[in-house]
């Protein structure tokens, strides 16, 4: 990018007074040159030079610079520099002495970038060192051993001239017993804002602070009438927990002048902490979250942060927009997850937050953009997009406002790639964070003296930031409002303001966008497992009579699954949509068939029971079992091929439906169960059993017929036989009694036996269903065999499986 060649507003005074600087320094290199070329025994001192020459083993002695204060310095103040040199050699440095130089003001942004990737070079440029009594000495440094230094300088001893950007340098030298002679052995350098009056045109600045976590929720939720949430981790409490990284993010935001940028996912998620909730842990098992109160203060705490400040609410989740763009958007189903969670983010946060926030900003990763990024991004409403100037580049020798007309009614709201990212990196040495302070205050300091337009400029940085890095955020934001250079002005207001005619406004093409990211990037297997895992839900959810309690935290989940924060986790993410897929199907099968063994029919018709279970807390319906016969010619379900019937089954119930069957042959007939929903879709699992159908066709019941008939004939004979015998019996007592008293006892013995008689009384003793001796009974039973045998069964009896 193209910068201005020239430092708009200095003066002549200190242009002469820097090249009356740089014209001794070229009178006096001859003499430097020869000095150099003397034995190495000779001492420095000798030459008559105020600089030590540069040690010709680099950085032997690191300088950190752990603080500046005051961070931009204004006429009256008393700069102080604190920090540590340590000796990193194996020699003990004698008469060390750690001084400050002043260089000449950075006339471009670029030369502040040049100058930060070599903020340790020995020889690079130092500029002129302060001297006098503001130097602080050691005696020795000792190898390894860090030793502390503090120097306080008046401003006006610094030698400043007009506005700008100042190198600041810190420079130990010293002699070592290898090269006795003084030398430079470690120099940091850093820059010094210098704006001690306010500016005629101050830079409007919008600082973006994002409130952004990654997905701790699952989609599983209590039986109960509460739906206690479930948690994958704990990761969350300690996010919020005093000291915790999103717990410093609020305390730190809260005395600045920011627009809270903020995921709805997070605050629902905090949300759900402050009731009941359970934790996953490693093992699968879960047990009660203990954090209710951590997560009530910080959601007071964000709750007054946020008052009178304007918050932009993402798309709930945070969705991938360029995953989105490149890889899901040719998956059925994928933008209108995107639209769900654009809707879903102002309910949340208006009812979490009590403010209503801003929902028509979009903010793609790294604010990298092309064609297709833009139209997903726009497609669910939103008509402003966060890019960056590392991604939509102007050809323009100054920095212009962020606010750009891109077409079809949508704005590109171009945040500073140099103020962006200034918080980058590890910045948990003191070091690190004051370098990044200096830097971002030097980028401001310069962009607002490129020219004397009025701007509006924007800062997005990272979306999660650390601990160490907001707390560096927090404190170059809070120089910059104390600075007299640049007001702060909400994102709304930037992304209105009126645009810069010369800016680009042409979105960069896809083949500019940056392999590192499109690396990180969801691929579209996995909007393709979102799309049937939401194709699953949808069958599952007509059949729900609170629908409610499946479809909302299901669609919450599948915006999760689409969050930003899954980029190069493609393991994780791939376990969390695992996951929120099974435990679908785990509901899913909660209401099924129960399977049933093979059934006897042992009649023309009979009643088939099919069981159906609702192992879910809430009631089903709209659906519909049908029962279908594979064998119609053997066996007719309702007297045809299959028979329907409408299923309601109340929660934790089961119901068994009651078939009608009529069989026509004996054998064995297949019977398919199956589920429907009521726009005929399959349900779930068939259940298949065999019918086996016996003693049921007209020869069989003719012969049955038959059969009783003998039986009754039978009987009817043995009876007419047991009469006529009774009858000669008594006939012969009577003869034999007129024998006796004629001829006495011997008549009995004598007396022959009467065949007849003697046949009939065997006949009687083997009949079926006679007695052996004695009269008929009028109490006697008759036979029921033929009525327990020969009728069919009826159709109300239960069959036997």
């Amino acid at each position: 990018m193209a910068e201005a060649a020239d430092f708009q507003g200095t003066s002549a005074s200190p242009a002469r007074r820097w090249l009356r600087r740089t014209g001794a320094l070229l009178a006096g290199a001859p003499l430097l040159a020869g000095i150099l070329q003397l034995p190495a025994a000779t001492s420095a001192d000798a030459t008559g030079q105020e600089s030590p020459q540069v040690a010709s083993s680099a950085g032997s002695v690191s300088v950190a610079i752990d603080s500046l204060s005051p961070s931009a310095p204004s006429e009256g103040d008393t700069v102080t520099v604190s920090g540590t040199v340590t000796n990193n050699g194996k020699q003990t440095v004698t008469g060390a002495h750690v001084d400050l130089q002043v260089g000449p003001p950075l006339e471009t942004r670029s030369a502040i970038d040049t100058l930060a990737k070599k903020s340790d070079d020995l020889q690079g440029p130092s500029g002129e060192k302060v001297g006098g009594k503001y130097t602080e000495k050691f005696s020795a440094l000792t190898p390894g051993v860090a030793e502390p230094f503090s120097i306080s300088v008046p401003a006006d001893k610094l030698d400043l001239g007009d506005d700008g950007v100042y190198q600041l340098a810190v420079a130990l030298s010293g002699k070592a017993s290898a090269q006795p002679w003084e030398q430079v052995l470690g120099i940091q350098r850093t820059f010094l804002p210098w704006q001690p009056e306010e500016a005629s045109t101050r830079t409007k600045t919008t600082f973006l602070w994002p409130l952004i976590s990654s997905a701790h929720m699952a989609a599983e939720t209590g039986s109960n009438e509460q739906q206690t949430p479930v948690f994958r981790d704990d990761e969350l409490a300690e996010e919020i927990a005093p000291g915790g990284r999103l717990d410093q993010m609020v305390s730190l935001g809260k005395g600045l002048d920011v627009t809270w940028v903020v995921d709805p996912d997070l605050l629902a998620s905090v949300d759900a902490m402050t009731g009941s909730y359970q934790v996953r842990s490693a093992d699968g098992s879960t047990t009660p979250g203990k954090n209710q109160e951590v997560a009530k203060h910080w959601l007071a705490e964000l709750q007054q942060a946020v008052t009178g400040e304007e918050v932009a609410a993402l798309p709930f989740g945070d969705p991938d927009l360029a995953s989105l763009a490149h890889n899901g958007r040719n998956v059925t189903g994928s933008l209108n997850h995107l639209k769900e969670a654009t809707d879903a983010a102002d309910e949340t946060v208006e009812t979490i937050l009590h403010v209503k926030p801003s929902t028509d900003f979009v903010w793609p990763v790294d604010g990298a953009v092309d064609p297709a990024i833009v139209k997903v991004a726009t497609s669910a409403g939103a008509d402003k997009v966060i890019t960056r100037s590392d991604s939509l580049q102007d050809n323009l020798s100054y920095t212009p406002s962020a606010a750009r007309p891109i077409g079809g009614g949508t704005t590109a709201v171009v945040a500073d790639s140099r103020m962006s990212t200034a918080f980058q990196g590890d910045l948990t040495k003191a070091s690190a964070s004051t370098l990044a302070v200096q830097r971002f205050l030097a980028q401001s300091l310069t962009l607002g003296l490129q020219t004397s337009k009025q701007r509006s400029v924007v800062v997005a940085p990272q979306r999660m930031p650390s601990v160490s890095q907001a707390q560096t955020m927090a404190e170059a934001l809070a120089a910059l409002e104390d600075g007299n250079w640049a007001e702060s002005q909400d994102l709304t207001a930037a992304a209105k303001a009126k645009p810069d005619p010369a800016a680009n406004t042409k979105v960069p093409p896809a083949s500019t966008y940056p392999r590192s990211l499109r690396a990180q990037e969801l691929p579209q297997a996995a909007f393709q497992q979102i799309a049937t895992t939401q194709g699953k839900l949808d069958k599952f959810k007509v059949i729900l009579t609170r629908q409610s309690r499946v479809v909302t935290p299901f669609g919450r989940a599948m915006n999760r699954e689409m969050s930003t924060s899954w980029r190069g986790k493609d393991v994780a993410a791939l376990a969390y949509r695992n996951g929120i897929e099974s435990y679908l199907d785990g509901l899913i099968d909660s209401v099924k068939l129960i399977e049933k063994s093979e059934t006897k029919l042992s009649g023309r018709s009979a009643t088939i029971p099919v069981t159906v279970q609702n192992n879910l807390v809430q009631g089903v319906e709209h659906l519909q079992l049908r029962l279908t016969s594979q064998n119609p010619t053997r066996l007719k379900i309702g007297g045809d091929d299959y028979e329907e019937q409408r299923v309601t089954v109340n929660g934790g119930h089961s119901q068994s439906v009651k078939f009608t069957t009529s069989a026509n042959a004996n054998g064995q007939a297949k019977v398919v169960a199956q589920l429907y929903t009521e726009d005929g879709r399959p349900y779930g699992a068939a259940v298949t059993f065999d019918v086996k159908v016996t003693e049921v066709t007209p020869t069989v019941m003719l012969v049955i017929g038959g059969g009783v008939l003998l039986l009754v004939l039978a009987g009817f004979r043995m009876y007419t036989q047991r009469k006529r015998a009774a009858a000669r019996e008594a006939a012969e007592d009577d003869t034999a009694e007129a024998g006796d008293e004629t001829d006495g006892p011997q008549s009995q013995v004598d007396a022959p036996q009467n065949p007849e008689t003697s046949g009939a009384r065997l006949e009687q003793e083997t009949g079926a269903g006679s007695r052996a001796d004695g009269p008929e009974q009028p109490s006697d039973p008759a036979p029921d065999t033929a009525a327990e045998s020969a009728d069919p069964s009826g159709t109300g009896e239960r069959v036997d499986r």
